[in-house]
This record gives structure tokens, C-alpha cells and sequence, in this order.
């Protein structure tokens, strides 16, 4: 159950949409003066080492938030999270990676809140250190589909949920659809993320099938691949499914997907995906 390991994949493409995703929705929260709950329910190590021996082995980062953190240019729905990964590496050399947690601790305002929650026994330790000392966080090392419903209302009514669980054992992906069903009943307005990768497309057809099986509506899909679906490379996309996403949302990641696609795929294999899978 405890095989997977984020710092082996930390900064790789999936990170860059993931991450992109999480700052549009913080930045749209924050044009809002009241304060919010950011609840991240697999929230990792907090940060990931790149020159490590684990991002080293793999080196997936190089093709993924190597190759735009340091463009000019850029697009302007990408300030916020290249932003996060500048401020954690001062004088221009790529070392560390922040993963949700710290790009929520970086955007999120002194009034807001953030509860995160992971399982692993060697990232929960890294994770509370890297929180000690931040009055605005509460980490806990529990089921994180069970704060979907345990912190959900968050006395302000505004809430932002993130679900990044690994999808190592398949039941999570039942597991996301009756978290995300749980925080729902209890909190109809507020917003939830799911990450999910595209290794059987197939898998991911029936996650759909099953969100859509809930009755909820607004459920937004986004999506990068990076190369045609297959049975047989590992993942090949991934993707989020937002529910009650901002409304600027639909079109920031319309605008900013072809050109994160240009810049991560030379080849211009795979494809970029905005759609609704439950409109309004």
C-alpha cells in the first residue's frame, strides 16, 4: 500500500498541470476577501529534493518543470505558480519542487486555512516538519477521503478540496468518487480537484461514469497527454476534474494548455482536453 513514492515523479509533467490547476483555483479564491479552507487529503512531503535520488533516478522533472520555470514570456496563467517555484529556488538553479501543500502555503492569505492530511510513514514526518511553525496549518497523518467529510463544512463556508491520492491499489478510484460524494452532501458550494492519471483509459472512462452517477453537477475535465492512450507505456496522460470550478477557469486552461503542450512535448504527441463532463 506504501509503495509509491512522489519524490520519484515530483516536478514531471503531471505536477506542472496539477499545479497549474491549484493555483488558478487559489488565485480565484483569493479575489474574495473572506477566508477559506484549502483541504489537501494526500498531501505528500510537502517539498521534493531534485538533485535527490529519487527525482535523480528518474529525472521525469526535466521534461516537465524544467523546461518553462525559467522562460520568458510567459503566459500569464502560469504567474502564480511559477511564482511558487521561484521562491524556492533562489539564484536561478532548480533544486527543490513544492508539492500542493507548499504552493497553497505560498498563495494562500494569513486569514486562510490549511488542513493536510497523509498516510505514508516516512512523508508525514517531512510533511509536519515542513508545518511546524505555520499557525495556519493542521496536519494530521489519517485516511485523507475521510476528511472530505470529517472537515467539511469549514466554518467560512468557502473551501477548496485537493484529491492527489496515488491510485496504487485500485480501490481508490471507488474510494475518490464516495470521498468526493461524502464532501458534497455536507458542502454543495465548494470546489474539488481530483487528479487522476491515464494509464487504462478505460479505468478512467468508468471514474467518469461513476462522478457522473452522483447527480453532480459543474464537473469541469482537464487534461495533457503526452502521448496516445496505451495499454502497454504506463501513464500516458493526466488529468483533473474540477467540480464547481471559477468561471474563469474553463478558459484559463483553454489558453494556457497548447502552450504548456508545445513546451513539454517537442514532439507534439498526445493532446490537450477541456470539456464538461456534467455541465450546469
Amino acid at each position: 500500500m506504501f509503495s509509491y513514492r512522489h519524490s520519484f515523479h515530483a516536478g514531471n509533467h503531471a505536477d506542472v498541470l496539477k499545479h497549474t490547476v491549484q493555483s488558478l483555483i487559489i488565485d480565484a479564491l483569493n479575489e474574495k476577501e473572506k477566508p477559506y479552507l484549502y483541504l489537501d487529503t494526500h498531501a505528500g512531503a510537502g517539498r521534493y529534493q531534485l538533485s535527490g535520488e529519487h527525482a535523480e533516478r528518474t529525472g521525469e522533472y526535466l521534461d516537465g518543470i524544467a523546461r518553462i520555470w525559467q522562460q520568458a514570456d510567459l503566459p500569464t496563467e502560469l504567474s502564480s505558480y511559477l511564482s511558487c517555484i521561484k521562491a524556492l529556488n533562489r539564484g536561478g538553479k532548480l533544486r527543490y519542487y513544492p508539492g500542493s501543500p507548499l504552493i497553497a502555503r505560498h498563495l494562500l492569505r494569513a486569514a486562510d486555512k490549511l488542513s493536510l492530511t497523509e498516510l505514508h510513514p516516512s512523508d508525514y514526518p517531512l510533511l509536519r516538519n515542513e508545518f511546524l511553525k505555520d499557525e495556519r496549518a493542521r496536519t494530521e497523518r489519517a485516511d485523507g477521503y475521510l476528511q472530505l467529510k470529517s472537515k467539511l463544512p469549514p466554518p467560512s463556508r468557502r473551501g477548496f478540496a485537493l484529491i492527489d491520492p496515488s491510485y496504487e491499489i485500485k480501490s481508490d478510484y471507488p474510494a475518490v468518487v464516495k470521498g468526493i460524494q461524502a464532501g458534497y452532501k455536507r458542502f454543495g458550494t465548494g470546489i474539488y480537484a481530483l487528479w487522476y492519471p491515464v494509464v487504462l483509459r478505460q479505468q478512467i472512462k468508468r471514474l467518469f461514469a461513476d462522478l457522473e452517477a452522483t447527480g453532480i453537477r459543474r464537473i469541469l475535465q482537464i487534461e495533457l497527454a503526452v502521448l496516445p492512450d496505451s495499454d502497454h507505456r504506463g501513464m500516458t496522460a493526466s488529468g483533473m476534474v474540477v467540480i464547481n470550478p471559477p468561471w474563469k477557469l474553463e478558459q484559463q486552461m483553454k489558453n494556457v494548455l497548447p502552450w504548456l503542450h508545445k513546451q513539454l512535448v517537442p514532439a507534439g504527441t498526445g493532446h490537450t482536453k477541456v470539456s464538461w463532463i456534467v455541465p450546469e
